[in-house]
């Protein structure tokens, strides 16, 4: 079964986010996990892209597909989400890693290496949000594939 990461710029804080997240990394039993990294310094905004596309690649696990989230990738339904997560498990792939940049969006090396680039609709969210909200989505992604009523259509 493929695994689950979600890579993250910034640390989480307890909060309502982080909790809606945990929620859901409970109900996947192990299968999803986050991997934050940051940058402290405070650098010119193209640098720090640059530095944190660096950080978001260097905990990209070996062998994974990486799903970046961005505002001009392409807007997908959680059908189609379920659909290619399920025809990259069957090619047995370790991980499928989703990342989420800073409050800037990604540096170009993390956008060149991506193997999807999906859409969290036109509307800006809060990251630690988007982190829940991507969390949901793989739990609803895995009830499709088990059959489990959860997803509606």
């Amino acid at each position: 079964m493929t695994a689950w990461t979600i890579l993250a710029v910034g640390k989480a804080r307890p909060g309502p986010e982080q909790a809606l997240f945990d929620h859901y990394q409970m109900r996947l039993r192990g299968r999803l996990h986050l991997v934050e990294v940051e940058e402290k310094r405070p650098l010119p905004v193209e640098t720090r892209k640059l530095r944190e596309a660096e950080l978001l690649l260097d905990r990209l696990p070996r062998n994974a597909r990486l799903v970046v989230l961005d505002e001009r990738g392409q807007d997908i339904d959680t059908l189609s989400l379920a659909r290619c997560l399920k025809r990259w498990s069957e090619e047995a792939l370790p991980v499928v890693a989703f990342a989420i940049g800073g409050a800037d969006g990604h540096g170009e090396a993390v956008l060149q290496r991506a193997d999807m680039t999906i859409s969290m609709g036109r509307m800006t969210w809060p990251h630690m949000l988007v982190r829940a909200l991507v969390a949901e989505q793989l739990y609803r992604v895995a009830c499709i594939h088990s059959g489990h009523p959860y997803h509606r259509e």
